[in-house]
């Protein structure tokens, strides 16, 4: 008896070359003709615009009286923390605030039903101002990031880790949280501000 052939396990069909000679010429991969660099030409590069309002990090539209923009859950946790909104963030800044609502937040919160009734209640309050989206989709975080870094004006109130780690990276954008039964403004880096001499 002859031996059993057993099968391999991953065994790939070995390719011919597109560059190999036993192609056809028409069908052959042509070789890449590599450009000579001129020394003398221009170079080009990418650099990200920043707004003028920004002052190296330091952001000169920011101030009294202070736009917030509100998340769903940071509305969530004030309710669970018993903090009036408005109040608390005026003892957190000691400056008139303006809390603002985006459509897609207010979308967010109708979403969530009847459990979160009281959450809708604070929203439809007539000291929130009212932020219209244009933008496909009610998927507030993207609206939020994205509202934020065209307008420098805002400081964003959220309490959603994903999202902070998201405007982190925005400079000029104080994100408020809540830690301790009350509204804190998170601490800028250490070189925010103007330039040391």
């Amino acid at each position: 008896m002859g031996k059993q052939k057993t099968k391999k396990f991953a065994v790939m069909k070995r390719m011919i070359n597109l560059k190999d000679n036993r192609i056809k010429e028409k069908d052959r991969a042509k070789p890449q003709e590599k450009k000579k660099k001129d020394p003398s030409a221009l170079k080009e590069r990418e650099v990200t615009k920043y707004p003028s309002c920004l002052f190296f990090q330091y952001n000169t539209q920011l101030g009294p009286p202070y736009h917030v923009i509100v998340d769903t859950n940071f509305i969530n946790f004030s309710i669970k923390a018993k903090l009036d909104i408005v109040q608390s963030m005026m003892d957190c800044l000691y400056a008139k605030c303006i809390p603002c609502i985006t459509d897609c937040v207010m979308a967010e919160i109708e979403k969530l039903g009847m459990k979160y009734r009281v959450a809708l209640r604070i929203a439809k309050d007539q000291r929130f101002e009212r932020l219209p989206c244009t933008h496909k989709g009610t998927y507030a975080d993207d609206c939020l990031v994205q509202r934020v870094t065209q307008h420098k004006c805002y400081i964003l109130a959220t309490v959603d880790r994903d999202l902070k780690r998201r405007v982190r990276k925005i400079p000029g954008v104080p994100i408020m949280y809540i830690s301790n039964h009350r509204f804190n403004i998170e601490r800028m880096p250490d070189d925010y501000g103007a330039p040391r001499s």
